[in-house]
């Protein structure tokens, strides 16, 4: 993995008061992941749970970089995919952790994509009390949303990161050369997210992206850029409000109806929750339109964009049968952006203006979904 170039890394802070960290983007931060956890350690060793496919590709290289730090450290691996983010594997976790005789002032390493930074930031909120971890994430969504902000949890039958807690990281290292080893549509998946804050709240983002997303893949530069950007937008939202109160909600554009769909779908591989992300956004902007809160302009240009990225943009892009518009309303009912049983959604005046709405008719959303799935044939 190419050498860092401490210059061209962006740390951008995520303002907390005492429990304020940085998130730091760059090229070759794997290989510098000793150097930048060695500061935090009490003593020098260090917990990592990671899932089997990054720990085939990158384990090795974390650990020889945190050896050449002095820094010790042990491995547990568990099966990667949605269906790890649940009681099972997080008892595992825990249980692993308590086997390494990890203690309160000890770091312990979420190394992979969502699933695990979600997990194991959860685990790390609740073993003894509370010990302190620090985020690598390995895929863009991880970098750009998932392991900035403390959220943690796991899934349950009755709907996605139900159970969980706000734990902050220490440290979030984003190497932006390990998602050249992604497979593209994972990669694509990521996008989702980043496309999501140019859409809630930066038009001249939304702009950039029309003109480069599409050479983020090969493109280094453009890559850190975007990454950056959202990460900034992220934890200016974060500070303001870290327990989602308020301005944390405008982060859900597209996650009411993604949620419900990802459960529709078995938390499979039918529809990758970045996907599920642009088609929520595509159809919160439709919604919007139809609100009369938008231009007919703005869902198109949305559509269009997501189209050209080649993503996922409608319920017809999903394979496999969907229930009825009736069921998939029901389901944003189990959502935790429920308040006193209305549901709350993530409308736009136009690009880059999102705002949180409780009162939105639910026979509009249900006739959306019903035109939708009727596209479906």
């Amino acid at each position: 993995m190419a050498g860092l170039d401490v210059a061209t890394m962006d740390m951008v802070p995520v303002a907390l008061g005492a429990r304020s960290y940085e998130v730091r983007i760059g090229q070759g931060l794997i290989g510098r992941a000793g150097a930048e956890i060695a500061p935090l350690l009490r003593r020098k060793r260090v917990a990592i749970i990671t899932d089997e496919t990054v720990a085939a590709q990158h384990l090795a290289a974390l650990q020889d970089a945190l050896a050449a730090a002095g820094i010790a450290s042990e491995s547990l691996a568990l099966p990667p995919g949605e269906g790890t983010k649940g009681w099972p594997q997080f008892a595992r976790s825990v249980e692993w952790l308590l086997e390494q005789k990890v203690e309160r002032r000890d770091v312990v390493v979420a190394f992979g994509g969502g699933v695990i930074g979600d997990l194991v930031g959860f685990a790390a909120s609740v073993l003894r009390r509370g010990v302190r971890f620090v985020q690598i994430p390995t895929t863009l969504l991880a970098q750009v949303d998932s392991s900035v902000g403390g959220k943690t949890g796991i899934n349950t039958p009755q709907g996605k990161n139900l159970v969980g807690a706000f734990h902050q990281p220490s440290l979030v290292l984003a190497d932006i050369d390990v998602l050249d080893s992604l497979a593209p549509r994972d990669f694509l998946a990521g996008y989702g997210e980043v496309v999501k804050y140019g859409l809630l709240g930066d038009a001249d983002f939304f702009d950039w992206l029309e003109g480069n997303a599409p050479d983020l893949a090969r493109d280094p530069a453009k890559r850190q850029y975007a990454v950056r950007r959202s990460v900034q937008m992220k934890a200016e939202i974060v500070a303001r409000d870290e327990t989602e109160e308020g301005d944390r909600a405008l982060l859900n554009l597209g996650h009411t109806f993604c949620h419900a769909l990802e459960k529709a779908t078995g938390y499979s591989d039918r529809l990758l929750h970045g996907e599920g992300v642009a088609i929520g956004c595509a159809l919160a902007f439709e919604l919007s339109q139809r609100l009369g809160l938008c231009a007919q302009e703005a869902p198109s240009r949305v559509r269009a964009h997501l189209r050209a990225m080649g993503m996922k943009v409608d319920l017809a892009d999903i394979p496999g049968d969907l229930p009825d518009a009736e069921t998939l309303l029901a389901l944003m009912g189990q959502d935790k952006k429920v308040v006193d049983g209305q549901l709350r959604f993530i409308l736009a005046r136009g690009i880059g203006q999102a705002f949180v709405a409780a009162d939105v008719p639910g026979d509009t959303v249900l006739t959306l979904l019903r035109d939708a799935l009727r596209q479906r044939g």
